[in-house]
């Protein structure tokens, strides 16, 4: 089968073709796994994090990717919950250990042994992937395969980052940074916060202009100020300053939600730019985002299919995934990037 293998850490600024196209030999589904036939795989920033050494390191060499949908082709010993053709997704969470006292709460993206598509285990960016089959999701007749794809990353993190905003309908909230995950979420808000305004943060002008058109309240610069102080923001973005900037633009009680496996280290110095009475006094609040769990899947997958959600994409070859992390590096990002398999 046709894969692009990670097989180092690479500098995207320097570096145009951090994968590497290999045939491989397709794998083989081992007791309670199945073997999925790809047909496309989005393209996330984690994948960038992995390329450039901020996450885990990757059991290298390693197929990335982790917003997979295909079809079931064969199964291997007692793996019985789904049919033949059977069309699924595969999420960031690959496994977890199912003994931990988070994995018997519902909260395996806790687990000590949490292990990461695309990372953990080889992923979606090629023809074929084995997984358990505990952790895949029937993925809804209302959406095309590229549809569904940014829809088990992108979209199942920001329903998890949303959920944890404790937003009420007709509070106000933030979207800092506006790429694959801000602009599903700020569809989501649409539908069940319809009374919220929404205050989207973006560097990038073309994404100012897109969250306008997607509905957004307001848009403006990470370092402007909003015409109102938030109820809550979700910070989607790789850089400290925008944590900074958010604290400041939080009501008193707000709350300050990071969607980031990892955040740069280009801009440390914005760390000693907090001030004790501008960023944190008031009782703000920050709450990380780790991971997602299967009932964030799987309950937004339900969600998404009854708005409907759309995610807006763009479309490119397996062969030219290089180019899609390239563009994703460069902020040339209008909705999600997704790879046809």
């Amino acid at each position: 089968m046709r894969a692009m293998i990670l097989k180092k850490v690479s500098d995207l600024r320097k570096e145009s073709y951090p994968l590497v196209p290999e045939e491989i030999a397709v794998p083989v589904p081992g007791r309670g796994e199945v073997l999925i036939q790809i047909s496309v795989c989005g393209v996330c920033h984690t994948e960038l994090d992995e390329i450039e050494g901020r996450t885990p390191p990757p059991s290298y060499p390693v197929i990335p990717g982790h917003q997979v949908v295909g079809r079931i082709v064969a199964t291997g010993t007692d793996a019985n919950k789904f049919s033949m053709n059977t069309r699924v997704g595969v999420a960031w969470i690959f496994s977890s250990c199912g003994k931990c006292e988070y994995c018997l709460k519902g909260m395996e993206n806790l687990c000590a042994d949490f292990k990461a598509t695309g990372r953990d285990a080889n992923g979606g960016y090629a023809e074929y992937m084995t997984v358990a089959e505990n952790f895949v999701h029937p993925i809804p007749a209302a959406f095309k395969d590229e549809e569904a794809a940014p829809l088990l990353c992108a979209g199942a993190v920001g329903y998890r980052s949303l959920r944890l905003t404790n937003l009420n309908d007709g509070d106000s909230v933030g979207l800092t940074g506006f790429g694959a995950s801000g602009h599903l979420v700020l569809k989501m808000i649409k539908y069940r916060y319809p009374h919220s305004g929404i205050y989207v943060f973006a560097r990038n002008e073309g994404e100012r202009v897109f969250a306008k058109e997607l509905g957004a309240t307001w848009a403006g610069d990470v370092t402007d100020r909003p015409p109102e102080q938030l109820n809550a923001i979700i910070d989607t973005t790789p850089a400290w300053k925008p944590v900074v900037e958010a604290m400041r633009n939080l009501k008193p009680g707000g709350r300050l939600v990071i969607n980031a496996i990892r955040k740069e280290n280009t801009d440390k110095e914005n760390l000693l730019n907090i001030e004790y009475h501008t960023h944190l006094w008031m009782e703000k609040e920050i709450k990380s985002v780790a991971n997602v769990s299967l009932r964030d899947v799987r309950d937004f997958l339900e969600m998404a299919a009854e708005i409907p959600i759309r995610p807006d994409i763009q479309t490119y070859t397996l062969d030219n995934a290089n180019t899609a992390l390239v563009e994703l590096k460069q902020q040339n990002i209008k909705g999600a990037k997704v790879l046809i398999i």
